[in-house]
């Protein structure tokens, strides 16, 4: 049986919509993962464009409410924002409950090419960590 995965963040539009592009670019069938958001908005164009970039594609992701996935029972729980770690509800079971603190990308302010920069920095930070977890998985 897979294990179930929620990443959770705070709009679901870049961090958590990453980190499961590449939990599944990466792991295969090994899991079950989904991301979902406190206050869900939509899936940030730049979020698709980096990671369609390093060739995984985020197009057909849409940005979920956490609330939908309240009473389901998970293997992980993973935050990708502080925000998202303080406000989290609560899930039953014995999930094991993972935070991981990534600058929010949709926040960067500059030229297109200083906020892209961000962007790529951050896709980057999420992919050594996702590829961190399964070399001590």
């Amino acid at each position: 049986m897979k294990q179930k995965i929620l990443i959770l963040c705070t709009g679901n539009s870049c961090r958590s919509q990453m980190a499961e592009g590449y939990f599944r670019h990466l792991a295969g069938d090994r899991f079950d993962v989904t991301s979902a958001g406190l206050e869900p908005s939509v899936v940030n164009p730049k979020a698709i464009q980096v990671m369609q970039e390093d060739g995984v594609d985020i197009s057909s992701h849409t940005s979920k409410d956490v609330e939908q996935f309240i009473g389901q029972k998970f293997d992980y729980f993973i935050t990708v924002c502080d925000n998202a770690k303080e406000r989290c509800p609560f899930f039953p079971g014995q999930a094991e409950r993972i935070h991981w603190s990534f600058e929010d990308p949709a926040a960067a302010e500059g030229t297109e090419d200083e906020i892209m920069a961000v962007f790529r920095k951050v896709r980057h930070q999420i992919k050594a960590k996702i590829d961190g977890y399964f070399k001590t998985d």
